[in-house]
């Protein structure tokens, strides 16, 4: 081969390895999206890592200690709701949520409270309580509603509170209802969701498909709606219907409720059905977000299952998060029950998969 040749050879072969490592270092350089974050942090999770984020319990004292110190590293437990006996002044708090992050794995926990207004509202000697739901529906004004979103949102989100369990989207003439028609009702919440988005809170529409309709108090007893699905349709799932079609499900959660509804599912409450939480909230009204139950010491479901079993009939059902308020045994009853469902192949591990992704999506998207 002469001279020229072997020049010409040459220069074509360092062109092409330049060729290829320009290729390779643009493929090493894309971009990761959020899914595959999420993705990524999911595959590396354990079994026992998984399901300790489908778990959401409450803890005792104003500080960490070593019962809820073991809870959340022994179990993985993906979040804590607050409660008055957590409450005491806003540095409190402030410190109280920092030092529960600090044991958090490998994503943030959700740190939940019910700070509705009105009758129900938590650490009221330094939160500003919001009005009565009912209050705001009377006067009329929805940007009301939104401003009070707005404001108890930011200053949740400053205390280290993440998720607010509000507003209640349900129709009805109580005090923690905005009015008696879906309609009104669908304005308010529409209204305050953008208020909860504006402040970068996570908000909860609760109790699905609606306990408006309610004569018993599911802390207690179980009871039934007597309403037809076309009713139900027309009024109860009326402001559920509004958020869902216009408003992100990384936003918000849904919290089901303890009720039995016979139109819909005549053997199993709304926590514990397939028929509401897989087929009418998932697939007819298209709510790809984070389910969570009620909890599930209430007396509608706890007087009827074990706590091993009903944490484990909440997610076959569809519900991502069980949620468990008071007691640690309970609490680690839960827990246990899920872990050895999914080690037992009871539920799959494509299924605990499908809500671990969807929790730590919300969460990484409402980091800050």
């Amino acid at each position: 081969m002469g001279i020229f040749k072997r020049f010409l050879v040459l220069t074509l072969a360092v062109t092409l390895l330049a060729g290829c490592g320009k290729t390779s270092e643009a493929d090493s350089s894309k971009p990761e999206t959020l899914d595959d974050k999420v993705d990524a942090i999911v595959n590396s999770m354990s079994l026992a890592e998984k399901v300790g984020q489908m778990v959401m319990i409450g803890v005792h004292g104003t500080e960490i200690n070593d019962d809820s110190r073991y809870m959340l590293n022994q179990y993985h437990i993906g979040g804590v709701i607050f409660f008055d006996r957590n409450l005491q002044s806003a540095e409190q708090t402030k410190k109280f949520t920092a030092d529960l992050q600090a044991q958090a794995g490998k994503v943030p926990l959700f740190i939940a409270i019910d700070e509705e207004g009105g009758p129900v509202a938590r650490g009221r000697d330094f939160i500003e309580v919001p009005p009565a739901a009912q209050s705001l529906g009377q006067g009329g004004d929805n940007t009301k509603a939104e401003a009070w979103a707005q404001k108890t949102g930011a200053y949740l989100k400053e205390l280290g509170i993440n998720v607010n369990f509000a507003p209640v989207a349900d129709v009805g003439t109580n005090l923690r209802e905005y009015a008696a028609d879906g309609q009104t009702v669908a304005k308010f919440v529409a209204a305050a969701a953008q208020g909860y988005e504006s402040a970068h809170e996570i908000y909860t529409l609760k109790h699905f498909p609606g306990i408006g309709r309610g004569t018993v108090d599911s802390h207690f007893e179980r009871s039934e709606i007597p309403a037809t699905k076309d009713e139900l349709l027309a009024q109860d799932l009326v402001p559920f219907k509004e958020i869902i079609a216009n408003h992100s499900p990384e936003n918000f959660m849904v919290m089901i409720s303890h009720l039995v509804y016979p139109a819909l599912d005549k053997n199993h409450t709304a926590s514990l059905s397939a028929e509401i939480q897989t087929k009418l909230l998932r697939q007819e009204l298209g709510f790809n977000g984070v389910i969570i139950t009620d909890s599930l010491e209430m007396g509608a479901v706890s007087k009827y299952g074990d706590f091993r079993s009903l944490g484990v009939q909440a997610v076959q059902a569809g519900a991502d998060i069980a949620l468990v308020c008071h007691e640690y045994p309970h609490e680690t009853d839960v827990y246990l029950g899920l872990l050895e469902a999914a080690e037992k192949g009871v539920i799959s591990e494509e299924r605990i998969n499908e809500s671990v992704k969807r929790i730590v999506k919300m969460k990484l998207l409402h980091k800050s």
